[in-house]
């Protein structure tokens, strides 16, 4: 989840941003560590698994036909997920910056106490807990306690998108005779839209990350799978080593993907 961190106490009053996130780090050519060990680890992680597949076919390659109706299920619940946490962020950004008190009481409320419960609790509470009184399926329930998990986080990055548009383009938009709401949605939004794109995109291989734990509710995602696999056949080092290569793989490429969008926006 990403976080900002501000210093305003320095003699020239310069602002220092730190950037904290549970994504993978995104490879960028301007830093060529990470560049160079982004490589190594996508095309080194590419290379175990072919070396398996071919040299070790016993079991390894038994597991990679296992599992991969696991990953389907994995990018199912992701997409979902990220999708209700999208739209429940951007409603809780706008709230984070109304000057409606009730409203933004609201807002503030929700992103403190989701925030302040993790993820794994969550889950369980709205499944089980919650379940007594609304009986959902394991996936329905996964991908709400999710969106709504990293929907907290989402709305913070709406704010910080939204705050970060120069307060001149409200001014116009409304010298043009626009109301709030219509500067809004057509000239504020589709700027900040820019803006929060890449750390959305970030929080999308977070919670790809994150939605492992959606196993403990029974749903046949890639670690569920993996786990069948492993209490049958007791091949929990090849299982596990599997799974943790190919959540690996599809992590770096979705990151790779994340810094070619970035690029294009700045170039842009």
């Amino acid at each position: 989840m990403a976080q900002i961190i501000k210093r305003k106490d320095t003699p020239e009053d310069t602002k220092v941003s730190i950037e904290v996130g549970d994504g993978a780090a995104i490879p960028s050519k301007k830093d060529a560590g990470l560049f160079t060990a982004w490589r190594v680890a996508f095309f080194g992680a590419i290379a175990i698994m072919s070396y398996l597949a071919i040299f070790k076919k016993d079991p390894y390659l038994d597991i990679m036909k296992f599992v991969p109706d696991g990953i389907l299920v994995t990018f199912e619940v992701t997409i979902f997920s990220i999708i209700l946490a999208f739209f429940i962020g951007l409603f809780t950004g706008l709230g984070r910056i109304s000057k409606n008190r009730l409203i933004n009481g609201a807002a503030s409320l929700y992103v403190e106490v989701i925030r302040g419960i993790p993820l794994l609790v969550q889950l369980f509470y709205i499944y089980y807990a919650l379940g007594r009184v609304i009986q959902m399926p394991p996936l329905p329930s996964a991908v709400l306690a999710m969106g709504i998990c990293y929907g907290a986080y989402m709305g913070e990055i709406f704010r910080a998108g939204i705050q970060s548009i120069p307060k001149g383009q409200t001014e116009a938009a409304r010298s043009l005779g626009m109301t709030h709401a219509q500067s809004m949605y057509h000239v504020i939004l589709p700027q900040a839209f820019k803006t929060i794109l890449p750390p959305v995109g970030n929080e999308f291989v977070a919670l790809l990350k994150d939605s492992s734990l959606v196993s403990i509710l029974a749903v046949a995602d890639l670690l569920r799978r993996g786990r069948e696999y492993a209490s049958e056949s007791f091949t929990y080092f090849e299982t596990f080593t599997v799974v943790a290569l190919v959540y690996l793989i599809i992590t770096l490429f979705l990151s790779k993907l994340i810094s070619i969008m970035e690029e294009k926006i700045s170039a842009g």
